[in-house]
């Protein structure tokens, strides 16, 4: 039996307000250096979006533990329509906040190929109507968000004019909360009359982001808490962060078990309650990593993070791989005030997946020098994006797995495709949008 991954803090972070001088905390938060919310990504704003045909404003068909999501939909109708006829949902992916639909029509509608019409343009020349769906909090709950995709897909069909069905799916988060929004209805016996679902780098077997930055995170929170809006680990906290990452940690003084989240298991006992995917659609999965089994230039263990100033030291280390007791992150002031080893971790920062670039960003806002190559690290493993039919706590020795020959009954998807090279998580590349296309030109 595998043993448990876990953390654990040698020496205390709460212990730093008492050991450390009030000019000492503002120089460790100086030296974190970003304020705001860690691992949000900042809109692109870089060229047009186009003007939506329709706008919907959009309730959850029911509430999650009390609550009733909100979201918007965008309606971009084909070339020649002048109501929906083909339908393709597309859902937000994760982040804090509001979706920005005018962000998500760029992000998917910028240029791929020189000379070549944007993703988003392509379909619609080819007859299909684009629904992009957002939520008013894309950090709450998956079942919430869900419960408004829901509202969308019932919307759509009641818009539609004909019978064409229903292509529905998402980036990222995007992709998981429309596949429990059509496992739920198929579940209670709502036909939602969609003929493919898929999911664009959506992390069906959990995500990844460092257990030593969520750390750092809390850390520099609690030195420099925020009055004027949400702390720097407002997002590593959220309900769809827990929900969806692999190994979550609560605090900067957090140790023990990084996999027992009961958030996550919650939402993957409800998942399977509901049928664990949707049945009916012919299921496509898209992924941003390599299917070679090739990662990312990131030995385990290596300092990503070393600042040295006087008689102040932080570290934080790319994550090793296993081990009992490796060091992923120390604060010195002379004598450590702050290290934290993980025990049985594999090292997820350099498995093949689509990149989230946490070590750059953190490295920007403190004004460190870093290398191009540690810049980004795996956010949504290939294995993942791709639902290898693996146990979701159960699955890091097939991080580096070629998935070139993988027999169909090894993915819970009906098709995939991987990127030719490791790109951005979410990133349009000319591979995945043609083969996109083709699965999409016989409907």
């Amino acid at each position: 039996m595998a043993q448990e991954p876990r953390i654990d803090v040698e020496t205390r972070a709460e212990g730093i307000q008492a050991s450390l001088t009030a000019e000492q905390i503002d120089r460790v938060a100086e030296a974190l250096g970003q304020q705001g919310v860690w691992f949000a990504a900042p809109p692109r704003r870089v060229g047009e979006a186009r003007r939506p045909d329709q706008v919907w404003n959009l309730v959850g068909d029911r509430p999650h533990q009390g609550e009733t999501a909100t979201g918007r939909a965008a309606v971009h109708l084909a070339d020649g329509h002048d109501a929906l006829t083909r339908p393709l949902i597309l859902a937000d992916g994760f982040n804090y906040g509001p979706s920005d639909l005018d962000e998500l029509w760029r992000h998917f509608n910028q240029p791929y190929q020189k000379g070549a019409p944007g993703f988003l343009d392509q379909l619609r020349t080819m007859g299909i109507d684009v629904v992009l769906l957002g939520f008013d909090q894309r950090q709450a709950a998956i079942q919430a968000n869900a419960a408004v995709a829901v509202t969308c897909v019932l919307r759509t069909i009641e818009e539609r004019r004909g019978d064409d069905q229903l292509v529905v799916g998402g980036a990222s988060m995007g992709g998981i909360v429309t596949r429990y929004a059509l496992a739920r209805m198929e579940s209670e016996r709502v036909d939602h009359q969609t003929e493919k679902y898929f999911s664009y780098d959506s992390p069906h077997l959990g995500a990844w982001i460092p257990l030593v930055l969520q750390q750092l995170a809390y850390l520099h929170e609690s030195l420099s808490p925020r009055t004027d809006g949400p702390g720097q680990a407002e997002l590593i906290r959220s309900p769809a962060a827990q929900q969806l990452l692999w190994g979550w940690v609560e605090s900067a003084d957090y140790s023990g078990p990084v996999t027992d989240n009961p958030l996550r298991r919650e939402f993957l006992e409800d998942l399977r309650r509901v049928g664990w995917f949707p049945m009916r659609p012919y299921k496509l999965g898209l992924a941003n990593g390599t299917g070679n089994g090739v990662g990312l230039d990131l030995p385990p263990g290596t300092p990503v993070i070393d600042l040295q100033h006087e008689v102040l030291q932080v570290v934080a280390r790319v994550q090793p791989d296993l081990g009992e007791l490796q060091n992923v992150g120390v604060v010195r002031f002379g004598a450590p005030v702050w290290t934290s080893a993980t025990s049985h971790v594999a090292a997820f920062d350099g498995a093949p997946g689509g990149t989230l670039d946490s070590w750059g960003r953190l490295a920007d806002a403190a004004g460190l020098p870093i290398q191009d190559r540690f810049r980004s690290s795996s956010f949504v493993p290939s294995v993942s994006a791709i639902a290898l039919a693996r146990d979701p706590f159960e699955w890091q020795s097939d991080l580096h797995l070629d998935l070139s020959d993988l027999p169909k009954d090894e993915t819970f998807l009906d098709a995939f495709c991987c990127d030719a090279v490791n790109t951005a998580h979410s990133s349009v590349s000319r591979p995945l949008i043609e083969w996109f296309l083709e699965q999409l030109a016989g409907w």
